[in-house]
C-alpha cells in the first residue's frame, strides 16, 4: 500500500482498542512443540486481528525440524504468535505463542518475561515433544495447564494415562480441546485462569 502524498498514517482498527472498561491485563504464553496448534489457538480465539510471523517452510529446515504428523505444514511461527481476549469487562488477556521448532527455543526467554502462567499444547501422536517444553515451564516455575489437541487421526488416551506419561503431578489440569474452535480455546483459558486462582488462594493460606 502506498501512502506516498498523504498526511494520515493508519492506526489500529476500531475493533482492536482495548475496551475502556479494562483494569487488569495479564499475560499468557501458549507453547508447545512444532505443529502442535499454538498459533491456531491465538488465531480462534483472539478478539483482535492476531499478530504472526509465520513463514513459508523450506529445504533449509529439512533433517532439522521434526515434522512428523505435520507433514502438510507449510508454514511455521519464527518469533511469535500474538492475540487478546477479555475475559471480563474488567480483565484482558495477552496471549503470547511461542515458536514450536527447537531451533527458536531462544525466543521463549523474552517472550516468558511477566507471564502470569502458560498453556502447553500437546498432540498425541508426537507425545514426547512436550517433555522438554513441560520441564522448560517446571526450571522456570511458571505454572501451567496441559491442553490435548484433539486432531482428527490422533489416538484417544485417558487423562489418567496422559498424566502417567507426562509425569505431571495431580494437581495440574489436562483439558482436551480443539484449538480450531473459539469455546474450546477459551474453556483452556478459563481453566489456567481458575488454577492460577486456586494457587493464589493457596498461598495465601499459608
Amino acid at each position: 500500500m502506498d501512502f506516498k502524498g498523504s498526511d494520515t498514517i493508519p492506526g489500529p482498527r476500531t475493533e482492536d482498542h482495548l475496551p475502556h472498561t479494562a483494569q487488569a491485563a495479564v499475560k499468557i504464553v501458549i507453547v508447545g512443540g512444532f505443529g502442535v496448534g499454538k498459533t491456531t489457538m491465538v488465531r480462534s480465539v483472539s478478539e483482535i486481528r492476531p499478530l504472526t510471523t509465520e513463514e513459508t517452510m523450506t529445504q533449509a529446515g529439512v533433517g532439522v525440524d521434526d515434522n512428523y504428523g505435520s507433514d502438510t505444514k507449510t508454514a511455521t511461527t519464527v518469533a511469535m504468535d500474538f492475540g487478546r481476549i477479555s475475559i471480563t469487562e474488567q480483565l484482558v488477556l495477552y496471549l503470547f505463542g511461542t515458536p514450536g521448532q527447537e531451533r527458536f527455543w531462544f525466543l521463549w526467554n523474552g517472550l516468558f518475561e511477566g507471564a502470569l502462567g502458560a498453556v502447553v499444547l500437546i498432540d498425541t501422536r508426537r507425545l514426547e515433544v512436550s517433555f522438554d517444553v513441560i520441564g522448560r515451564l517446571e526450571e522456570r516455575g511458571v505454572p501451567f495447564v496441559v491442553a490435548v489437541n484433539s486432531f482428527p487421526d490422533a489416538p484417544r488416551y485417558p487423562i489418567a494415562d496422559l498424566r502417567s506419561a507426562l509425569d505431571l503431578p495431580a494437581e495440574i489440569p489436562i483439558i482436551e480441546c480443539d484449538a480450531r474452535r473459539r469455546a474450546s480455546s477459551r474453556d483452556v483459558l478459563m481453566t489456567l485462569l481458575r488454577f492460577l486462582h486456586s494457587l493464589a488462594r493457596a498461598k495465601a493460606a499459608t
